[in-house]
């Protein structure tokens, strides 16, 4: 039976500029950052919310052989390119206070905080075009 989620795959095009990203500009803490020479250089790269240790972030490349053929790879490539392999969704008690918080550490957003049937909600991408929304719900404190 299945018990816990631990870790979110998130594909990116660059470990290193995706780790500034999310912990620069978002905030989040490095949790693991491990090559492994015996898996030509494999790199083990996990973020996460400070004080949220259940659940960490993979920045991940996207891996050729032996895990994808050549073709599927640059096909996952030009899908993350145009920011279509997923997207995050976080929570927050002030959308609009985070969003200028975010703004102002160079974060481009999308769409601005816009208050929907569920709540407050903003939208941006990062460093590699992953989609990422955050929202306050309607039943979250007002800042």
């Amino acid at each position: 039976m299945l018990k816990q989620l631990t870790h979110v795959n998130v594909w990116v095009h660059d470990q290193d500029e995706a780790l500034a990203f999310y912990t620069e500009k978002l905030g989040m803490e490095l949790r693991d950052d491990v090559t492994v020479p015996e898996m030509g250089n494999f790199r083990w790269l996990t973020v996460g919310i400070p004080g949220n240790d259940d659940v960490a972030l993979t920045l991940m490349t996207i891996p050729g052989a032996p895990m994808f053929e050549e073709e599927t790879q640059e096909q996952l490539k030009s899908l993350l390119a145009k920011g279509v392999l997923g997207g995050l969704f976080f929570t927050t008690d002030d959308c609009q206070g985070t969003y200028e918080e975010l703004k102002a550490r160079g974060v481009e957003f999308a769409q601005e905080p816009t208050q929907q049937p569920y709540g407050l909600d903003a939208g941006f991408r990062d460093s590699s075009g992953n989609h990422i929304r955050m929202m306050q719900t309607q039943d979250a404190p007002a800042a």
